[in-house]
């Protein structure tokens, strides 16, 4: 054997060769093998059906530090052809009968689009259109087409391709435009849609599973916790979670102020919603309800929301002077004749001060019931649509019980917010803006990001009717060139191509889902590789919020039922207003004190604890200025933190844990002609 050291591999090769010929000779056909080992496609997908165009297998686990991957969707409407009555969005994303019946328009748009009303409402002109979806696709999907099916599941699966790693999808709806709007096929009612978005959302998982041989072998995989959707992203598949973004969720509408729900309806609610997978959520969306007041739209799409908001709740928005440098949207005074003549004769929409930005509604107590009830569960709050009035409120909420679950998923947040988002460890996404809009978002707050250390996501609002981006033009100075790789360097990405129509988005913009990994190639040569890889992080943040939501829990008030005294009690004949109504756990009771500066509460925590945290739920009659103290013997006092600007509402302070047994909060400056007044304050450990 030593004398030979040659044989015996040159007899393995030889061996090895025969093999291969055997192999070769008696296996399946080039291709069909190819396929059946490449776990990324599918064994029996529908014929026909679209192109993907991506070659090259998806990236699987997980970088260095052991992070995931991928881009994120923060905001999207698989199923909103289900919305508004069922026949606003023409189209579905997945149809057993194959894809010319999944994409085909609705039936009232042939032959011409005439009667395509809502077309004409939301892109101007006269609606008119080819109506003819497969196989020809003339004139939708495009990027300012808003009534038609923009996800298809084969064009979803292109993005998965292309390096998305998690989708929201938010199921949506709106009762007020269901029943305004002509054509319809089912109830307006809105936790009825949602319950069947949800069905199908889980139908087309199941759909795409038994392209790959069965079930849970498919990349579109549903989630519900953040462990799992890590252990997907890490399969190299799409982890895909679902939200909720209603006007009236639980029933939660008010009519001239009246709420039409209660406590009972919104547990019953999010206890319905989270069995059926959903862990985010907006509580309040376009029109004011029974929870929060929204964040207005502009120019003439904000005067037609505005008269759906009289149709809906009996009552126009109505604003004010902002207290902060937030702001929500200008109503503007543009007008909308074919909304406006749905109004009762005699009623107009009202005209606003330019001075007056801001909602007077906020969270109502209802809301803020429902804001504590989703922390109870570790759900995600959806904060965009929000007025800045009740986006304020949550946050309060949030840094008083240092929760992380707060999300702005496609541009609906005053700038302003977004530190107090980053610092609570919530997650930011930015609308599907053209390219040169999203890069010059994205580097305002570019700073942020680099402090606290998060990635990035983007909100497309498929189906959403908002708009999407155009196209830069083939003769630009740094077109899209194809076929591109992806960011992650695995796929060769070329045009897409479904039936007889071919997209290129330096031509045609992002007219569907397809054309997200093309967007993205756009977004880097405009905005530079800095900005996708803030964007290819999104993964790893969107999952470190939701699991530091899901891991969160109370922490034990060391206050609550504490003795309390005060320097003072305002005396009423009717309630009382004693020191110790301010540690009992109720929010509808209060300490007051007499209407001077110098007033102070003390609680004695009965023994030495570790403080670092003490919030304070002020009534009207608020501090301006005041001091957190300390002291371990009630005598010696020393200031653990303190503020000048004080605005009322819910107070945080955070500072360096310290050992004490009492805590007192020194009156310095009243906020208002009144003393102070505290609902409640809550002592915490560091």
């Amino acid at each position: 054997m030593a004398r030979h050291p040659h044989r015996r591999r040159r007899n393995l090769s030889v061996v090895s060769l025969l093999l291969f010929v055997l192999a070769a000779a008696l296996g399946p056909a080039p291709g069909s093998a190819a396929a059946a080992a490449d776990w990324w496609n599918p064994t029996a997908r529908p014929a026909p059906d679209s192109a993907v165009n991506v070659t090259g297998e998806p990236f699987r686990g997980t970088d260095a530090r052991g992070e995931v991957r991928g881009f994120v969707d923060a905001h999207n409407h698989l199923m909103a052809n289900e919305a508004f009555g069922g026949r606003l969005i023409c189209g579905r994303p997945f149809s057993e009968a194959g894809v010319a019946d999944a994409l085909k328009d609705c039936p009232e748009h042939y032959p011409d689009g005439s009667l395509a009303v809502f077309d004409f409402l939301t892109n101007g002109g006269d609606g008119r259109h080819d109506p003819v979806g497969w196989p020809t696709f003339r004139d939708w999907p495009a990027h300012d087409s808003l009534t038609h099916q923009q996800n298809y599941y084969a064009w979803v699966e292109r993005a998965w391709r292309g390096g998305q790693r998690v989708l929201v999808n938010d199921l949506v709806t709106n009762g007020v435009i269901c029943s305004v709007y002509f054509f319809k096929d089912r109830s307006c009612d809105e936790m009825t849609s949602i319950r069947l978005q949800a069905k199908l959302t889980y139908d087309l998982q199941a759909y795409v599973d038994r392209m790959y041989g069965g079930t849970g072998k498919g990349w579109f995989r549903i989630v519900t916790d953040s462990a799992r959707a890590r252990e997907v992203i890490e399969q190299g598949k799409l982890a895909v979670v679902l939200g909720v973004e209603t006007s009236e969720p639980f029933g939660c509408k008010q009519v001239l102020d009246v709420p039409q729900c209660d406590e009972e309806d919104i547990d019953e609610g999010l206890d319905e919603l989270y069995a059926l997978g959903v862990r985010s959520m907006f509580l309040c969306h376009k029109f004011d309800n029974a929870l929060c007041g929204v964040r207005f739209d502009e120019g003439t799409l904000g005067t037609a929301v505005n008269v759906g908001q009289f149709l809906s709740t009996g009552t126009f928005w109505r604003t004010e002077r902002c207290a902060g440098p937030q702001h929500d949207n200008p109503i503007g005074l543009a007008p909308a004749p074919e909304a406006e003549k749905r109004l009762p004769a005699g009623v107009a929409v009202p005209s606003y001060d330019a001075d007056a930005r801001c909602n007077v509604r906020g969270l109502t107590e209802l809301g803020e019931y429902a804001v504590r009830g989703m922390m109870k569960r570790n759900m995600m709050v959806e904060i965009d649509h929000m007025s800045v009035k009740a986006t304020g409120r949550v946050l309060d909420l949030f840094e008083a019980e240092s929760y992380p679950g707060v999300l702005s998923s496609h541009s609906w947040m005053d700038l302003d917010w977004t530190e107090r988002v980053y610092g609570l460890g919530g997650f930011v996404a930015q609308y599907m803006h053209g390219s040169e809009a999203f890069t010059a978002e994205a580097e305002r707050t570019d700073a942020l990001r680099d402090e606290y250390g998060v990635g990035y996501g983007y909100g497309t609002d498929m189906n959403g009717v908002g708009g999407w981006p155009a196209p830069r033009g083939a003769d630009t100075g740094n077109p899209v060139t194809y076929p591109f790789r992806s960011t992650d360097g695995g796929s060769v990405i070329d045009r897409q191509t479904t039936g007889e129509r071919t997209w290129d988005l330096n031509t045609d913009g992002a007219a569907h889902y397809g054309l997200v990994p093309d967007w993205i190639e756009d977004v880097r040569l405009v905005g530079g590789q800095d900005v996708v890889d803030d964007l290819f992080r999104g993964a790893e943040s969107y999952l470190d919020t939701w699991g530091a939501s899901e891991r969160h829990r109370p922490a034990a008030d060391l206050a609550a039922g504490a003795a309390a005294t005060a320097s003072s009690t305002e005396w009423s004949p009717f309630t009382s207003y004693a020191p110790g109504r301010a540690v009992d756990g109720a929010r509808d009771t209060r300490w007051a004190g007499h209407w001077s500066d110098d007033q102070w509460l003390r609680i004695d925590l009965g023994a030495a604890h570790r403080v670092g945290r003490v919030t304070l739920d002020w009534e009207r009659a608020y501090g301006k200025a005041y001091r957190v103290e300390l002291s371990a013997d009630g005598v010696t006092w020393r200031t653990a933190w303190s503020t000048t600007s004080g605005d009322g509402g819910l107070d945080t302070a955070v500072f360096p844990a310290t050992t004490a047994r009492y805590v007192r909060v020194q009156g310095v400056a009243r906020g208002t002609g009144w003393g102070y007044s505290l609902r409640e304050v809550g002592v915490y450990g560091g």
